[in-house]
Protein backbone atom coordinates (compact mmCIF):
# COMPACT_ATOMS: atom_id res chain seq x y z
CA UNK A 1 0.00 0.00 0.00
CA UNK A 2 2.72 2.46 0.92
CA UNK A 3 4.11 2.36 -2.61
CA UNK A 4 1.00 3.91 -4.19
CA UNK A 5 0.55 7.62 -4.81
CA UNK A 6 0.02 9.56 -1.59
CA UNK A 7 -3.31 11.09 -0.70
CA UNK A 8 -2.87 14.82 -0.19
CA UNK A 9 -4.73 16.73 2.52
CA UNK A 10 -4.82 20.53 2.41
CA UNK A 11 -5.36 22.03 5.85
CA UNK A 12 -4.09 20.87 9.23
CA UNK A 13 -7.13 21.66 11.36
CA UNK A 14 -9.27 19.06 13.08
CA UNK A 15 -10.74 17.65 9.86
CA UNK A 16 -7.44 17.50 7.96
CA UNK A 17 -5.59 16.00 10.91
CA UNK A 18 -8.24 13.33 11.38
CA UNK A 19 -8.32 12.51 7.66
CA UNK A 20 -4.53 12.13 7.54
CA UNK A 21 -4.60 9.83 10.57
CA UNK A 22 -7.32 7.59 9.15
CA UNK A 23 -5.39 7.24 5.87
CA UNK A 24 -2.05 6.57 7.52
CA UNK A 25 -3.34 4.09 10.07
CA UNK A 26 -4.37 1.61 7.34
CA UNK A 27 -1.01 1.82 5.60
CA UNK A 28 -1.50 4.50 2.94
CA UNK A 29 0.73 7.55 2.62
CA UNK A 30 -0.76 10.90 3.59
CA UNK A 31 0.81 14.27 2.81
CA UNK A 32 -0.67 16.96 5.05
CA UNK A 33 -0.20 20.52 3.77
CA UNK A 34 -0.57 23.23 6.44
CA UNK A 35 0.12 26.87 5.57
CA UNK A 36 0.92 27.98 9.12
CA UNK A 37 3.42 29.42 10.06
CA UNK A 38 4.30 30.38 6.46
CA UNK A 39 0.99 32.19 6.24
CA UNK A 40 -1.02 33.02 9.36
CA UNK A 41 -4.74 33.54 9.82
CA UNK A 42 -6.72 36.11 11.81
CA UNK A 43 -7.88 33.46 14.30
CA UNK A 44 -4.91 31.14 14.92
CA UNK A 45 -2.14 31.86 17.42
CA UNK A 46 0.24 28.90 16.99
CA UNK A 47 1.56 26.60 14.31
CA UNK A 48 0.19 23.44 15.94
CA UNK A 49 -2.09 21.18 13.96
CA UNK A 50 -5.71 20.98 15.16
CA UNK A 51 -5.45 24.29 17.06
CA UNK A 52 -8.73 25.24 18.73
CA UNK A 53 -9.49 28.86 17.86
CA UNK A 54 -12.75 29.31 19.76
CA UNK A 55 -14.09 27.35 22.73
CA UNK A 56 -12.13 24.49 24.30
CA UNK A 57 -15.31 22.40 24.62
CA UNK A 58 -16.29 19.40 22.50
CA UNK A 59 -19.73 19.75 24.12
CA UNK A 60 -21.74 16.97 25.77
CA UNK A 61 -20.12 13.56 26.22
CA UNK A 62 -23.46 11.87 27.01
CA UNK A 63 -23.71 9.06 24.44
CA UNK A 64 -27.21 8.05 25.59
CA UNK A 65 -29.01 11.38 25.60
CA UNK A 66 -27.14 13.76 23.31
CA UNK A 67 -26.36 13.57 19.58
CA UNK A 68 -22.87 15.04 19.90
CA UNK A 69 -22.07 12.67 22.76
CA UNK A 70 -23.14 9.82 20.51
CA UNK A 71 -20.89 11.23 17.77
CA UNK A 72 -17.98 11.15 20.26
CA UNK A 73 -18.68 7.46 20.89
CA UNK A 74 -18.94 6.63 17.19
CA UNK A 75 -15.66 8.38 16.43
CA UNK A 76 -13.90 6.59 19.28
CA UNK A 77 -15.09 3.26 17.88
CA UNK A 78 -13.57 4.20 14.50
CA UNK A 79 -10.16 5.05 15.94
CA UNK A 80 -10.38 8.84 15.95
CA UNK A 81 -7.12 10.65 16.72
CA UNK A 82 -9.02 13.81 17.67
CA UNK A 83 -11.10 12.02 20.32
CA UNK A 84 -8.05 10.12 21.59
CA UNK A 85 -6.19 13.40 22.11
CA UNK A 86 -9.27 15.05 23.65
CA UNK A 87 -9.74 12.22 26.14
CA UNK A 88 -6.05 12.38 27.09
CA UNK A 89 -6.15 16.15 27.68
CA UNK A 90 -9.63 16.68 29.15
CA UNK A 91 -10.26 19.26 31.82
CA UNK A 92 -13.28 19.41 34.19
CA UNK A 93 -16.42 20.69 32.46
CA UNK A 94 -19.50 19.12 34.04
CA UNK A 95 -21.17 16.84 31.49
CA UNK A 96 -19.09 18.19 28.62
CA UNK A 97 -15.80 17.00 27.16
CA UNK A 98 -13.50 20.03 27.35
CA UNK A 99 -9.75 20.02 26.77
CA UNK A 100 -6.54 21.82 27.60
CA UNK A 101 -6.29 23.46 24.18
CA UNK A 102 -2.48 23.63 24.07
CA UNK A 103 -1.94 20.08 25.28
CA UNK A 104 -4.59 18.78 22.88
CA UNK A 105 -3.12 20.47 19.80
CA UNK A 106 0.43 19.47 20.76
CA UNK A 107 -0.67 15.82 21.10
CA UNK A 108 -2.32 15.77 17.67
CA UNK A 109 0.73 17.43 16.11
CA UNK A 110 3.16 15.01 17.75
CA UNK A 111 1.13 11.95 16.71
CA UNK A 112 1.00 13.00 13.06
CA UNK A 113 4.60 14.15 12.84
CA UNK A 114 5.76 10.84 14.34
CA UNK A 115 3.63 8.61 12.08
CA UNK A 116 5.75 6.84 9.42
CA UNK A 117 3.01 7.21 6.79
CA UNK A 118 2.43 10.95 7.32
CA UNK A 119 4.45 13.80 5.82
CA UNK A 120 3.64 17.28 7.13
CA UNK A 121 4.48 20.06 4.65
CA UNK A 122 4.41 23.63 5.93
CA UNK A 123 3.33 25.46 2.79
CA UNK A 124 0.38 27.31 1.34
CA UNK A 125 -1.52 25.77 -1.55
CA UNK A 126 -2.56 28.99 -3.25
CA UNK A 127 -4.66 27.57 -6.06
CA UNK A 128 -6.03 24.30 -7.37
CA UNK A 129 -3.73 21.37 -6.51
CA UNK A 130 -1.31 20.12 -9.21
CA UNK A 131 -2.91 17.83 -11.79
CA UNK A 132 -0.75 14.86 -10.76
CA UNK A 133 -2.30 14.85 -7.28
CA UNK A 134 -4.94 12.27 -8.12
CA UNK A 135 -6.61 12.29 -4.69
CA UNK A 136 -6.89 15.43 -2.61
CA UNK A 137 -8.90 16.22 0.53
CA UNK A 138 -9.51 19.95 0.95
CA UNK A 139 -9.96 20.57 4.67
CA UNK A 140 -9.05 24.24 4.84
CA UNK A 141 -11.90 25.14 7.15
CA UNK A 142 -13.86 28.36 7.31
CA UNK A 143 -10.64 30.40 7.01
CA UNK A 144 -9.63 29.06 3.59
CA UNK A 145 -6.94 31.24 2.03
CA UNK A 146 -8.43 33.73 -0.46
CA UNK A 147 -6.44 32.36 -3.42
CA UNK A 148 -7.61 28.79 -2.91
CA UNK A 149 -11.19 29.88 -2.18
CA UNK A 150 -11.23 31.88 -5.42
CA UNK A 151 -9.88 28.90 -7.37
CA UNK A 152 -12.58 26.61 -5.96
CA UNK A 153 -15.29 29.15 -6.75
CA UNK A 154 -13.97 29.46 -10.28
CA UNK A 155 -14.01 25.69 -10.72
CA UNK A 156 -17.56 25.20 -9.47
CA UNK A 157 -19.11 28.30 -11.00
CA UNK A 158 -21.02 28.73 -7.75
CA UNK A 159 -20.60 31.31 -5.01
CA UNK A 160 -19.69 30.16 -1.54
CA UNK A 161 -22.09 30.91 1.24
CA UNK A 162 -20.71 32.69 4.29
CA UNK A 163 -21.47 33.44 7.92
CA UNK A 164 -19.76 35.15 10.86
CA UNK A 165 -18.35 33.23 13.80
CA UNK A 166 -17.30 34.83 17.07
CA UNK A 167 -14.75 33.96 19.78
CA UNK A 168 -15.27 34.17 23.56
CA UNK A 169 -12.78 35.86 25.96
CA UNK A 170 -10.46 33.92 28.29
CA UNK A 171 -9.82 35.17 31.86
CA UNK A 172 -6.89 34.52 34.22
CA UNK A 173 -8.24 32.48 37.15
CA UNK A 174 -6.30 34.38 39.80
CA UNK A 175 -7.94 37.66 38.76
CA UNK A 176 -11.46 36.40 39.61
CA UNK A 177 -12.92 37.49 42.97
CA UNK A 178 -13.82 34.24 44.76
CA UNK A 179 -15.59 36.28 47.44
CA UNK A 180 -18.36 36.66 44.85
CA UNK A 181 -17.82 33.73 42.47
CA UNK A 182 -17.98 30.02 43.31
CA UNK A 183 -17.39 26.61 41.74
CA UNK A 184 -20.40 24.49 40.79
CA UNK A 185 -21.82 22.64 37.78
CA UNK A 186 -25.52 22.96 37.02
CA UNK A 187 -27.40 20.52 39.24
CA UNK A 188 -23.95 19.40 40.50
CA UNK A 189 -23.60 17.21 37.43
CA UNK A 190 -20.20 15.52 37.18
CA UNK A 191 -18.82 14.90 33.70
CA UNK A 192 -15.67 13.28 32.27
CA UNK A 193 -12.75 14.29 34.46
CA UNK A 194 -15.04 16.48 36.54
CA UNK A 195 -16.35 16.61 40.09
CA UNK A 196 -19.74 18.32 39.77
CA UNK A 197 -18.14 21.65 40.70
CA UNK A 198 -16.40 22.41 37.42
CA UNK A 199 -17.63 25.89 36.44
CA UNK A 200 -16.93 29.27 38.01
CA UNK A 201 -20.19 31.13 38.55
CA UNK A 202 -20.67 34.90 38.79
CA UNK A 203 -24.19 35.95 39.93
CA UNK A 204 -26.17 39.04 38.98
CA UNK A 205 -29.22 40.55 40.62
CA UNK A 206 -31.94 42.19 38.52
CA UNK A 207 -30.41 45.68 38.63
CA UNK A 208 -26.96 44.41 37.65
CA UNK A 209 -28.40 42.27 34.87
CA UNK A 210 -30.47 45.08 33.36
CA UNK A 211 -27.47 47.42 33.41
CA UNK A 212 -25.32 44.72 31.80
CA UNK A 213 -27.82 44.20 28.97
CA UNK A 214 -27.93 47.94 28.29
CA UNK A 215 -24.12 48.11 28.26
CA UNK A 216 -23.90 45.21 25.79
CA UNK A 217 -26.34 46.81 23.40
CA UNK A 218 -24.77 50.27 23.66
CA UNK A 219 -21.14 49.07 23.49
CA UNK A 220 -19.03 49.98 20.47
CA UNK A 221 -18.76 47.04 18.10
CA UNK A 222 -16.53 45.90 15.26
CA UNK A 223 -17.66 47.53 12.03
CA UNK A 224 -18.26 45.46 8.92
CA UNK A 225 -16.69 45.96 5.54
CA UNK A 226 -19.15 46.71 2.77
CA UNK A 227 -18.93 43.19 1.33
CA UNK A 228 -19.63 41.70 4.77
CA UNK A 229 -22.80 43.67 5.51
CA UNK A 230 -25.22 40.99 4.31
CA UNK A 231 -23.35 38.03 5.87
CA UNK A 232 -25.56 36.22 8.41
CA UNK A 233 -24.53 34.84 11.80
CA UNK A 234 -24.65 31.14 12.58
CA UNK A 235 -27.37 30.76 15.22
CA UNK A 236 -25.32 28.26 17.22
CA UNK A 237 -22.58 30.84 17.86
CA UNK A 238 -24.28 34.23 18.10
CA UNK A 239 -22.35 37.15 19.61
CA UNK A 240 -23.69 37.82 23.07
CA UNK A 241 -24.68 41.37 22.21
CA UNK A 242 -26.72 40.10 19.24
CA UNK A 243 -28.58 37.78 21.62
CA UNK A 244 -29.16 40.75 23.96
CA UNK A 245 -30.66 42.73 21.09
CA UNK A 246 -33.28 40.02 20.61
CA UNK A 247 -34.87 40.90 23.94
CA UNK A 248 -33.83 41.79 27.50
CA UNK A 249 -34.70 38.32 28.85
CA UNK A 250 -32.89 36.34 26.12
CA UNK A 251 -29.57 35.91 27.92
CA UNK A 252 -31.01 34.88 31.28
CA UNK A 253 -32.87 32.11 29.45
CA UNK A 254 -29.75 31.24 27.43
CA UNK A 255 -26.06 31.20 28.43
CA UNK A 256 -26.75 33.21 31.62
CA UNK A 257 -29.64 31.09 32.95
CA UNK A 258 -29.49 30.83 36.77
CA UNK A 259 -31.03 27.35 37.12
CA UNK A 260 -29.41 24.43 38.96
CA UNK A 261 -27.01 26.66 40.91
CA UNK A 262 -26.90 27.86 44.53
CA UNK A 263 -24.69 30.73 45.66
CA UNK A 264 -22.82 29.54 48.79
CA UNK A 265 -22.06 33.17 49.68
CA UNK A 266 -25.80 33.88 50.03
CA UNK A 267 -27.86 30.66 49.65
CA UNK A 268 -31.21 32.30 50.37
CA UNK A 269 -31.05 34.73 47.44
CA UNK A 270 -31.84 33.49 43.93
CA UNK A 271 -29.79 35.19 41.21
CA UNK A 272 -31.48 36.84 38.26
CA UNK A 273 -28.71 35.64 35.94
CA UNK A 274 -25.36 33.84 36.23
CA UNK A 275 -22.24 34.09 34.07
CA UNK A 276 -20.35 30.80 33.88
CA UNK A 277 -16.66 30.33 33.12
CA UNK A 278 -15.19 26.97 32.09
CA UNK A 279 -11.63 25.76 32.70
CA UNK A 280 -9.56 26.25 29.55
CA UNK A 281 -6.22 24.60 30.36
CA UNK A 282 -4.96 21.65 32.40
CA UNK A 283 -3.31 23.90 35.00
CA UNK A 284 -6.65 25.54 35.78
CA UNK A 285 -5.11 28.99 35.41
CA UNK A 286 -7.32 30.07 32.48
CA UNK A 287 -11.12 30.10 32.25
CA UNK A 288 -13.24 31.03 29.23
CA UNK A 289 -16.56 32.85 29.44
CA UNK A 290 -19.21 30.36 28.35
CA UNK A 291 -21.44 31.67 25.56
CA UNK A 292 -19.69 35.06 25.54
CA UNK A 293 -18.51 35.14 21.94
CA UNK A 294 -18.58 38.79 20.94
CA UNK A 295 -17.95 41.46 18.33
CA UNK A 296 -17.48 44.23 20.91
CA UNK A 297 -14.27 46.18 20.43
CA UNK A 298 -11.50 45.12 22.78
CA UNK A 299 -11.63 48.18 25.05
CA UNK A 300 -15.41 47.80 25.32
CA UNK A 301 -15.07 44.14 26.27
CA UNK A 302 -12.80 45.00 29.18
CA UNK A 303 -15.11 47.80 30.34
CA UNK A 304 -18.39 45.88 30.00
CA UNK A 305 -17.25 42.47 31.23
CA UNK A 306 -15.65 44.00 34.34
CA UNK A 307 -19.14 45.06 35.43
CA UNK A 308 -19.89 41.36 36.06
CA UNK A 309 -19.72 40.58 39.82
CA UNK A 310 -16.49 38.70 40.47
CA UNK A 311 -14.83 39.99 37.29
CA UNK A 312 -14.31 43.61 38.40
CA UNK A 313 -10.53 43.13 38.23
CA UNK A 314 -10.47 40.46 35.54
CA UNK A 315 -7.28 40.10 33.50
CA UNK A 316 -7.87 38.72 30.03
CA UNK A 317 -5.51 36.21 28.42
CA UNK A 318 -7.48 36.63 25.19
CA UNK A 319 -10.33 38.93 24.25
CA UNK A 320 -13.21 37.95 22.01
CA UNK A 321 -13.25 38.47 18.29
CA UNK A 322 -15.15 38.01 15.06
CA UNK A 323 -14.18 36.37 11.80
CA UNK A 324 -15.95 35.60 8.55
CA UNK A 325 -16.38 31.92 7.77
CA UNK A 326 -17.02 30.48 4.34
CA UNK A 327 -18.55 27.18 3.37
CA UNK A 328 -19.61 25.41 0.18
CA UNK A 329 -23.13 24.90 -1.07
CA UNK A 330 -22.27 21.25 -0.47
CA UNK A 331 -25.57 19.52 -1.37
CA UNK A 332 -25.27 20.83 -4.91
CA UNK A 333 -21.51 20.60 -5.29
CA UNK A 334 -20.51 17.35 -3.51
CA UNK A 335 -21.41 13.71 -4.12
CA UNK A 336 -22.27 11.16 -1.45
CA UNK A 337 -18.57 10.52 -0.70
CA UNK A 338 -17.77 14.25 -0.37
CA UNK A 339 -16.13 14.51 -3.82
CA UNK A 340 -16.54 17.67 -5.87
CA UNK A 341 -18.81 16.79 -8.76
CA UNK A 342 -17.01 19.23 -11.05
CA UNK A 343 -13.63 17.59 -10.31
CA UNK A 344 -13.91 14.27 -8.46
CA UNK A 345 -10.22 14.07 -7.53
CA UNK A 346 -11.02 16.78 -4.98
CA UNK A 347 -12.81 15.71 -1.82
CA UNK A 348 -13.88 18.18 0.90
CA UNK A 349 -13.99 17.81 4.67
CA UNK A 350 -14.63 19.84 7.80
CA UNK A 351 -16.35 23.17 8.27
CA UNK A 352 -15.92 24.20 4.64
CA UNK A 353 -18.57 21.56 3.84
CA UNK A 354 -21.18 23.26 6.03
CA UNK A 355 -20.97 21.26 9.23
CA UNK A 356 -20.55 23.32 12.39
CA UNK A 357 -18.54 22.45 15.47
CA UNK A 358 -15.18 20.91 16.34
CA UNK A 359 -16.47 17.37 16.64
CA UNK A 360 -18.57 17.53 13.49
CA UNK A 361 -15.62 18.92 11.54
CA UNK A 362 -13.34 16.11 12.72
CA UNK A 363 -16.06 13.53 12.00
CA UNK A 364 -16.34 14.62 8.38
CA UNK A 365 -12.55 14.48 8.14
CA UNK A 366 -12.65 10.94 9.49
CA UNK A 367 -15.11 9.84 6.82
CA UNK A 368 -13.32 11.74 4.04
CA UNK A 369 -10.16 9.82 4.92
CA UNK A 370 -12.02 6.52 4.84
CA UNK A 371 -13.72 7.36 1.53
CA UNK A 372 -10.34 8.26 0.05
CA UNK A 373 -8.80 4.97 1.21
CA UNK A 374 -11.68 2.96 -0.25
CA UNK A 375 -11.32 4.75 -3.58
CA UNK A 376 -7.55 4.19 -3.61
CA UNK A 377 -8.14 0.47 -3.01
CA UNK A 378 -10.74 0.27 -5.75
CA UNK A 379 -13.65 -0.61 -3.50
CA UNK A 380 -16.92 1.07 -2.57
CA UNK A 381 -17.60 1.95 1.03
CA UNK A 382 -21.17 1.14 2.01
CA UNK A 383 -23.21 4.27 2.82
CA UNK A 384 -23.43 5.07 6.50
CA UNK A 385 -26.87 4.48 8.00
CA UNK A 386 -28.71 7.76 8.58
CA UNK A 387 -29.72 6.25 11.90
CA UNK A 388 -26.18 7.01 13.14
CA UNK A 389 -24.72 10.37 14.10
CA UNK A 390 -22.04 10.11 11.40
CA UNK A 391 -24.51 9.02 8.76
CA UNK A 392 -27.02 11.74 9.58
CA UNK A 393 -24.32 14.40 9.38
CA UNK A 394 -23.05 13.13 6.00
CA UNK A 395 -26.64 13.04 4.71
CA UNK A 396 -27.19 16.65 5.76
CA UNK A 397 -24.06 17.82 3.98
CA UNK A 398 -24.68 15.84 0.82
CA UNK A 399 -28.28 16.92 0.39
CA UNK A 400 -30.60 14.48 2.10
CA UNK A 401 -32.52 17.27 3.82
CA UNK A 402 -33.00 19.19 0.56
CA UNK A 403 -34.85 16.30 -1.03
CA UNK A 404 -37.21 16.21 1.95
CA UNK A 405 -37.76 19.96 1.72
CA UNK A 406 -38.56 19.73 -1.97
CA UNK A 407 -41.07 16.95 -1.36
CA UNK A 408 -42.75 19.15 1.25
CA UNK A 409 -42.89 22.06 -1.22
CA UNK A 410 -40.43 24.14 0.81
CA UNK A 411 -37.71 26.29 -0.75
CA UNK A 412 -34.31 24.65 -0.92
CA UNK A 413 -31.85 26.01 1.62
CA UNK A 414 -28.56 24.98 3.21
CA UNK A 415 -27.21 26.30 6.47
CA UNK A 416 -24.34 25.19 8.73
CA UNK A 417 -25.53 22.56 11.19
CA UNK A 418 -24.39 20.89 14.38
CA UNK A 419 -25.25 17.22 14.71
CA UNK A 420 -28.68 16.76 16.32
CA UNK A 421 -31.37 14.11 16.58
CA UNK A 422 -33.50 15.98 14.07
CA UNK A 423 -31.10 14.80 11.35
CA UNK A 424 -31.62 11.12 12.22
CA UNK A 425 -34.04 8.75 10.50
CA UNK A 426 -37.18 8.85 12.71
CA UNK A 427 -38.00 5.91 14.96
CA UNK A 428 -40.54 3.43 13.62
CA UNK A 429 -42.59 3.61 16.79
CA UNK A 430 -43.00 5.83 19.84
CA UNK A 431 -41.06 4.45 22.83
CA UNK A 432 -43.06 3.07 25.76
CA UNK A 433 -41.99 2.25 29.31
CA UNK A 434 -41.64 -1.26 30.79
CA UNK A 435 -45.40 -1.56 31.36
CA UNK A 436 -46.19 -0.64 27.76
CA UNK A 437 -47.64 2.74 28.71
CA UNK A 438 -47.08 5.62 26.30
CA UNK A 439 -45.10 8.42 27.87
CA UNK A 440 -45.26 12.19 27.73
CA UNK A 441 -42.98 15.10 28.55
CA UNK A 442 -39.38 14.73 29.75
CA UNK A 443 -39.71 10.99 30.40
CA UNK A 444 -40.81 10.41 26.80
CA UNK A 445 -37.99 12.61 25.47
CA UNK A 446 -35.37 10.73 27.50
CA UNK A 447 -36.68 7.34 26.40
CA UNK A 448 -36.78 8.47 22.77
CA UNK A 449 -33.17 9.66 22.90
CA UNK A 450 -32.09 6.36 24.44
CA UNK A 451 -33.94 4.46 21.69
CA UNK A 452 -32.23 6.58 19.01
CA UNK A 453 -28.77 6.07 20.51
CA UNK A 454 -29.27 2.32 21.06
CA UNK A 455 -30.35 1.95 17.43
CA UNK A 456 -27.41 4.04 16.26
CA UNK A 457 -24.89 1.88 18.11
CA UNK A 458 -26.36 -1.32 16.69
CA UNK A 459 -26.48 0.04 13.15
CA UNK A 460 -22.93 1.41 13.27
CA UNK A 461 -21.65 -1.95 14.57
CA UNK A 462 -23.41 -3.70 11.69
CA UNK A 463 -21.96 -1.19 9.20
CA UNK A 464 -18.46 -1.70 10.59
CA UNK A 465 -18.83 -5.47 10.24
CA UNK A 466 -19.75 -5.07 6.58
CA UNK A 467 -23.46 -5.77 6.79
CA UNK A 468 -25.49 -3.46 4.51
CA UNK A 469 -28.55 -2.24 6.38
CA UNK A 470 -31.86 -1.21 4.79
CA UNK A 471 -31.52 2.27 6.32
CA UNK A 472 -28.07 2.59 4.75
CA UNK A 473 -29.24 1.47 1.32
CA UNK A 474 -32.06 3.97 1.45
Amino acid sequence: MTGSNPIHIIGGGLAGSEAAWQIAEVGHRAVLHEMRPVRRTDAHHSQDLAELVCSNSFRSDDANGNAVGLLHQEMRSLGSLILRAADAHQVPAGGALAVDRDGFAAAVTAALEAHPNVTVCREEIDGLPPADWDQVIVATGPLTSPALAEAIAGLTGAESLAFFDAIAPIVHRDSIDMGKAWFQSRYDKAGPGGTGADYLNCPMDREQYDAFIQALIAGEKTSFKEWEASTPYFDGCLPIEVMAERGPETLRHGPMKPVGLTNPHDPTVKACAIVQLRQDNALGTLFNMVGFQTKLKHAEQVRVFRTIPGLENAEFARLGGLHRNTYLDSPRLLDATLRLKAEPRLRFAGQITGCEGYVESAAIGLMAGRYAVAEREGRTLAPLPQTTALGSLIAHITGGHLAAEEEAGKPRSFQPMNVNFGLFTPLDRIPRNETGKRLRGPEKAALKKRALTDRARADLAAWMSGEVLPSAAE
